[in-house]
């Protein structure tokens, strides 16, 4: 009987330990999905940056000008009906 209790500790433990080593498995993908994601948003941060100083904009002047507030909210509502558009053909051509 002592060896049968000694064997289920035992066991226990290597359950625990499969858990352990499955959850940071798990982690471990998760933080490299992670990883991946912040390298293209800072990817694409960089490209913008990089298109800015080309065309030598000042976001920051450009947005202090008068207008700045209507032109942004004209881009908006033009943003939204282009993206409306989009799901309307794409949901006719799923119909099709």
């Amino acid at each position: 009987m002592s060896g049968n209790g000694s064997a289920s500790p035992a066991g226990a433990q290597e359950a625990e330990l499969a858990a352990l080593r499955a959850r940071l498995a798990a982690l471990e993908a998760e933080n490299a999905e992670l990883a991946a994601r912040a390298a293209a948003a800072v990817a694409a941060a960089e490209e913008r940056a990089y298109w800015l100083d080309r065309w030598h904009l000042d976001l920051n002047a450009l947005m202090r000008r008068p207008g700045a507030g209507a032109f942004r909210a004209a881009v908006r509502a033009l943003r939204s009906v282009v993206r409306r558009g989009k799901q309307l053909r794409r949901a006719l051509a799923g119909r099709g």
